[in-house]
């Protein structure tokens, strides 16, 4: 059996260093915003699981449809020696591309890259296991910095799945884009997961389902600044907020404030105040329409050369050649 093989560029310290410097920036910025990755410590992770396991969260459902009737086509379209994951977690959906690219008989090594080293040792290990044969060389590390650390062996295939790009506002797309061109060889490829602007209603529930674990989910980044920074958030004083942005084409997730008070940042020394009604933006999932794919793709250097959606048009996986 192959060993897997770590490379850890982002350490625990680099992410306390991160969250004070977002958290500073984000609290005291008008309005007050936090980045979608603090929801995700173990607990957040739970609840994100359980999130993908709703009815109303079709994102999750179909992706995993394309990837379970199109993964031979995409092996096919792609022949990649090497799949490369960003924000790979426990790499559940990435199996139909392993068996798809082993069928096929390209496939040599998969290189997984998230920021978790828990997580990404975990599933280096259970894919060491699955797929003896397989090099499997974890990287951890944040895409938005440490894609110039991805080895370059044989032709890749780099796969960015969930619909995580729609989490980036357009500047960072942009940045992300250039930033994966750039790791990339002419010829080599993006498998690009997208959700796709459908009726506003539909994608609202996705994101504010009737049980409320999407609001616990949500909810779940205070818990994180109250751990990690002493803060004294209340949890009870704010409310999960869900709306569809029609002029950016994004869904806004916030927690808004249903009362006045100041809000105390031990590590920080900071006091922040909230009045009744004011809302923390803590992410937006941008919904994208092939053509809007098209022209952001060829910006950063990429030809779009295959689009597969699920059955009901809700969710696309792009396939963008290195020009």
């Amino acid at each position: 059996m192959t060993t897997a093989v770590l490379d850890v560029y982002l350490t625990e310290a680099d992410g306390q260093a991160a969250l004070r410097a977002d958290a500073r920036a984000g609290l005291t910025a008008i309005p007050k915003v936090l980045p979608p990755k603090w929801f995700y410590d173990a607990r957040g992770s739970e609840l994100y699981e359980r999130i993908t396991e709703l009815a109303e969260y079709y994102p999750f459902n179909a992706e995993r449809e394309i990837l379970r009737e199109r993964a031979g086509e995409i092996a096919a379209a792609s022949g990649a020696e090497t799949l490369v994951e960003l924000g790979s977690g426990s790499s559940e959906k990435t199996r139909w591309l392993l068996d798809a690219l082993t069928e096929a008989g390209t496939l040599r090594g998969y290189l997984p890259l998230d920021v978790s080293e828990s997580a990404l040792r975990d599933a280096a290990r259970s894919l060491a296991e699955e797929y003896p044969a397989l090099s499997v060389h974890g990287i951890v590390g944040d895409f938005t910095q440490h894609l110039g650390r991805i080895p370059a062996r044989g032709k890749r295939l780099l796969a960015f799945l969930g619909g995580t790009i729609g989490n980036l506002v357009p500047a960072e797309r942009a940045d992300f884009l250039h930033s994966a061109r750039a790791a990339l060889r002419p010829g080599e490829q993006l498998l690009l997961g997208a959700g796709l602007v459908i009726d506003p209603a539909t994608m609202v529930t996705a994101y504010d389902d009737p049980s409320g674990v999407t609001a616990e989910f949500n909810l779940n980044v205070l818990r994180v600044l109250n751990r990690e920074l002493d803060a004294d958030f209340d949890l009870g004083a704010f409310r999960h907020v869900a709306l569809w942005n029609a002029e950016r084409e994004w869904i806004e997730m916030r927690l808004r404030a249903t009362r006045r008070m100041i809000v105390h940042v031990a590590e920080l020394g900071l006091d922040v105040p909230f009045a009744e009604g004011e809302e923390l933006l803590t992410e937006v999932s941008a919904k994208f329409r092939r053509d809007g794919v098209r022209t952001e793709l060829r910006a950063a250097g990429f030809e779009l050369t295959e689009w597969w959606t699920d059955s009901t048009n809700r969710f696309a996986l792009t396939l963008a050649t290195a020009l």
